[in-house]
């Protein structure tokens, strides 16, 4: 039986069309394309790929609309491959349910090591259960039954909401979560918009589980966006 993954890769630039797909055949995958978004939303519904390599200039839907289609029915990842470099729409793209951004032009082992990354997390949330007894990456542990945090073996305090960051970047680890996703997941709609009291919360976070905060080996920071927990 092949179990290889199944891609559908969504640019209507053929050369780089040709070239990624390329580059997957290589590694094993299979892979089906198209140039334009509503034939991508067709392909996802007739296809159920595993993964979506989507470009957001497409020539007769935006690449957010395709998104935001998909998202009503699948939860396949998406890694958006794009040139467009404003933080607001990467933000837009993340926030419709996009798992991942490169920014063009990209280094193909890059593009295969953030595949990798998806569909570990994708075939792993959909063979066990969504809740997890235990975290662990590196030296950081986190045992969600007694709400401890560890780190090089030494139990770390959390605040409440500290605790609950750092629960929310657990169950998404590799992933980017934008600052509008975190603030509506751990305070809910009546905070708005507001980065600040995350950002305060996130350095406090940082002081207690990182060697340097000014370099840290857990929580990234993807600039104007969000924040990533590492997963390996």
């Amino acid at each position: 039986m092949d179990n290889k993954p199944y891609i559908l890769v969504v640019e209507d630039d053929k050369h780089i069309r040709n070239f990624i797909i390329a580059a997957l055949s290589a590694q094993g995958y299979k892979c089906i394309e198209t140039d334009n978004g509503i034939e991508a939303i067709a392909l996802s519904l007739s296809h159920n790929p595993d993964l979506i390599i989507l470009d957001l200039g497409l020539p007769d839907i935006d690449g957010i609309e395709v998104i935001a289609k998909i998202r009503e029915w699948s939860k396949t990842p998406i890694i958006i491959v794009s040139a467009r470099e404003n933080e607001r729409q990467k933000v837009e793209a993340l926030d419709k349910g996009a798992d991942d951004y490169l920014t063009k032009p990209f280094g193909i082992g890059e593009l295969l090591a953030r595949i990798r990354v998806a569909l570990r997390h994708f075939f792993i949330n959909e063979t066990q259960d969504k809740s997890m007894d235990t975290f662990k990456v590196k030296k950081l542990c986190i045992d969600f039954i007694k709400r401890q945090v560890i780190i090089n073996d030494e139990k770390i305090h959390l605040t409440p909401i500290e605790y609950k960051i750092m629960e929310l970047l657990c169950k998404y680890s590799g992933k980017v979560l934008t600052h509008n996703f975190i603030i509506n997941e751990i305070w809910g709609s009546a905070i708005g918009n507001e980065t600040q009291s995350l950002r305060v919360f996130m350095a406090g976070l940082r002081r207690k589980i990182e060697k340097d905060p000014a370099q840290p080996e857990y929580i990234y920071t993807e600039v104007g966006v969000g924040y990533k927990l590492v997963d390996e």
